[in-house]
């Protein structure tokens, strides 16, 4: 542990001309005496740290010292991929991997240079989860990470179902991938032994990792690593990317399932895509008639049930006439006739 600090504090000087001991406690996480040490420590083997004393001063590196220590390790050089998405790798205990990372590539830069991972992080910042909402980190999302990037195989206990009607399964899995949807973790991951009953197509699934209960290395015995590590064989030709498309469109599709007819304005044709689930108005569009004399459309909606389109429909407001099922629009002229009510002239004015 101390060595690796003591590499990290000689990268942060190297990468800077001069640091303060307050701000190398601050990046370390140490006390500044820890610092103090850590920089006597250095000298004593032959780096030559030098403290500037006073209120201006701080430490330096002399004579232009450079470390050879910049070479990336693999986990490293794989963490650098993801540092633009700093929540993710902090849940997935890649945090401290991927700081390692930046600071060898900031310490091999030319001076000229060294400016550019503050710059280009005060310009792009990508901010994952849904508004209104912070999900909890799953408590078995490092170890499943962990697999992820080794090719380790798990045994996972997960819940299967929702409300009381919850079961308790557990599955053997080869962990191909993590997604991050909208705040809430999914592991892509392929089954090596299908139960006989299990119908889904292909080898692959997708699982809440919120729902897993317990997740071990399957070559693990009472908490302890085994001497040779098992590891699965990955599939080449497998693509995360077009897999998640894939299975993303799939489940929205596969709740879609009632419809309503709607009549649309040109701005309700604009909305709809953000007022409905995107794959249904993408879908309604695409087998829109031509514009009528109002210029509205009449495009078919898959939904998932009657009182979901009731809620996404009420968002369009005016811009939307729902023409069938009977039951949804009497539905919204009751909402019409309550409205009408509510803004009508009051009789004292």
């Amino acid at each position: 542990m101390r060595a690796a600090r003591l590499i990290k504090m000689v990268l942060l000087l190297q990468a800077r001309s001069s640091m303060t001991a307050a701000e190398l406690a601050r990046e370390l996480e140490v006390s500044e005496r820890t610092v103090t040490r850590d920089a006597q420590a250095l000298s004593e083997a032959g780096v030559p740290v030098y403290a500037d004393r006073g209120r201006a001063g701080g430490y330096r590196l002399v004579g232009g010292y450079r470390t050879r220590l910049t070479g990336l390790a693999r986990g490293e050089a794989e963490a650098l991929f993801l540092s633009g998405v700093p929540g993710a790798l902090r849940e997935m205990g890649l945090e401290d991997t991927a700081s390692a990372a930046r600071l060898k590539v900031s310490a091999a830069l030319l001076p000229s240079l060294r400016d550019a991972p503050r710059t280009a992080a005060q310009r792009f910042h990508l901010d994952a989860p849904a508004w209104f909402s912070e999900p909890p980190t799953p408590e078995s999302l490092p170890t499943i990470a962990e697999a992820v990037w080794d090719d380790r195989p798990i045994l996972a206990h997960y819940r299967r179902g929702s409300g009381d009607g919850d079961t308790d399964v557990q599955r053997t899995l080869e962990p191909y991938g993590l997604v991050l949807k909208a705040g809430v973790w999914y592991l892509c991951a392929r089954v090596p032994e299908p139960e006989p009953t299990d119908h889904a197509p292909g080898p692959f699934r997708v699982y809440r990792v919120d729902r897993f209960t317990s997740v071990r290395f399957s070559d693990q015995v009472d908490g302890h690593v085994p001497f040779e590590i098992d590891r699965f064989t990955r599939d080449d030709c497998f693509d995360l990317p077009a897999f998640w498309e894939e299975r993303a469109e799939q489940f929205a599709r596969s709740i879609l399932r009632a419809e309503v007819v709607v009549r649309l304005s040109p701005d309700g044709v604009g909305r709809l895509t953000y007022a409905v689930d995107p794959v249904s108005a993408r879908d309604a569009l695409s087998g829109a008639g031509d514009p009528d004399e109002q210029g509205r459309v009449t495009v078919t909606l898959a939904v998932e049930s009657v009182e979901v389109a009731h809620t996404q429909l009420a968002a369009l407001g005016p811009e939307a006439e729902v023409l069938a099922p009977a039951e949804l629009r009497a539905r919204f002229a009751r909402d019409a006739e309550r409205l009408a009510a509510l803004y009508a002239p009051s009789h004292s004015a």
